[in-house]
């Protein structure tokens, strides 16, 4: 795992990116700069640059952020239970860096899992194919 102070990840991230990614913050939905991009390409952690979903897994879930469902790889996120602002929800963390992504969902009606990872745009890059 990664190891940096939280000057260190401030520098790195700023301030948005911090407060997703290492204070557990969530952007505002419909604010993300990759809630509409519909390019091809890999989704990247962007406190550590790992691999974690594609454009393949990509679909609009209208929820206001990114959705995907699946991730590239199940061993580059860990799923841990969030009992935080009296919701039960499953975390989504980079395996990584641990730097907080989002949430995934059993709501992902359609799709050929049923999930939704439901991301900040935020805690990602994006690498165009």
């Amino acid at each position: 795992m990664i190891q940096k102070t939280n000057e260190e990840w401030l520098e790195q991230l700023g301030e948005k990116s911090y407060r997703v990614l290492r204070e557990k913050g969530t952007e505002r939905p419909f604010t993300g700069a990759y809630d509409k991009n519909w390019e091809a390409g890999d989704y990247v952690c962007k406190g550590c640059g790992e691999l974690l979903f594609t454009s393949d897994t990509k679909f609009d879930a209208g929820c206001g952020w990114p959705s995907f469902y699946e991730s590239a790889d199940k061993s580059k996120v860990i799923e841990k239970r969030d009992t935080s602002h009296g919701m039960i929800r499953v975390e989504v963390l980079c395996a990584n860096c641990e730097g907080h992504l989002g949430h995934v969902f059993t709501d992902g009606y359609g799709t050929p899992t049923g999930l939704r990872y439901c991301i900040n745009s935020a805690s990602l890059g994006f690498k165009k194919k």
